[in-house]
């Protein structure tokens, strides 16, 4: 028993016991605590790697995936006659035709207008459609007035004749003052005709008032006619694209263009 007692009364177990126990000493001295001297702390660092979660692992692997080629915007095209109804949907189809036969519908927004909106959401004219379809052309597109918007949206607006093409720029100069368009808006807008190969005629004719012959006539032209600015781009467009503008191409003097029309642009097809 009394070397159990003995046990418990080690000086470490200062207040473990009554202080009147005869195992303490009259006056006992309790000694302050003293807290353990602080600890280093010694930090290990560990390598790790950020890795995007869009990226897949293999990706993130090579620096080439931070950053992306960012798609180049199509090249817009928009077509203009007086109704909206022959002229300009017809060219539109034609247009749309021509570029999907040579893959590049992703390249070019194509629309169609009108300088007044009279006829604003019907389709176009049956006759015009007809004489398309027997092309293996299908006219689709829905009457709409030329807006504003269209000198920001557009990179090139065509117009059939000059009273159209004058109409354009007179609708420019009243809009810029209500609200802010484009300082090269007039320099987008071109006539039809201007890309003919095959043919001399400087407009394009409105049939509204002929017979099937004027219908005729007016597919033929713009069928030479849309091949220009379809004739701007090849399967490249990527390497022609930036940004949606078109960047002109140098030509060396030895080389054949192949195109230039007074559309501002030039490629050279190798």
């Amino acid at each position: 028993m009394s070397t159990r007692i003995e046990a418990l009364t080690t000086p470490n177990l200062r207040f473990c016991h009554s202080l009147h126990s005869p195992f303490f000493p009259t006056n006992p001295t309790i000694l302050p605590f003293k807290s353990p001297p602080p600890r280093s702390l010694r930090l290990r660092t560990i390598p790790f790697t950020v890795v995007s979660a869009s990226s897949s692992p293999s990706s993130s692997m090579s620096s080439s995936s931070v950053h992306s080629t960012p798609e180049p915007k199509p090249f817009s095209v928009l077509f203009v006659c007086l109704g909206n109804i022959c002229r300009s949907p017809a060219a539109e189809a034609v247009f749309r035709d021509i570029v999907h036969k040579r893959g590049l519908d992703p390249n070019f927004a194509i629309d169609s207008a009108g300088t007044i909106g009279y006829h604003e959401g019907n389709q176009a004219d049956p006759r015009m459609r007809s004489a398309a379809k027997r092309r293996g052309i299908e006219v689709t597109s829905i009457s709409r007035p030329i807006r504003p918007s269209d000198f920001s949206d557009f990179d090139l607006i065509l117009a059939m004749d000059m009273q159209n093409k004058e109409d354009i720029l007179s609708a420019y100069d009243r809009w810029r003052f209500k609200e802010p368009l484009p300082e090269d808006g007039p320099k987008k807008v071109k006539l039809m005709c201007s890309y003919c190969k095959k043919h001399m005629e400087t407009e394009v004719p409105d049939p509204y008032y002929g017979g099937p012959q004027g219908f005729e006539k007016v597919l033929d032209l713009l069928e030479d006619a849309c091949e220009g600015p379809a004739n701007l781009f090849s399967n490249t467009v990527r390497d022609v694209l930036l940004g949606g503008e078109v960047k002109p191409l140098k030509q060396p003097k030895a080389e054949k263009k192949d195109y230039e029309e007074d559309s501002g642009f030039s490629l050279i097809i190798t």
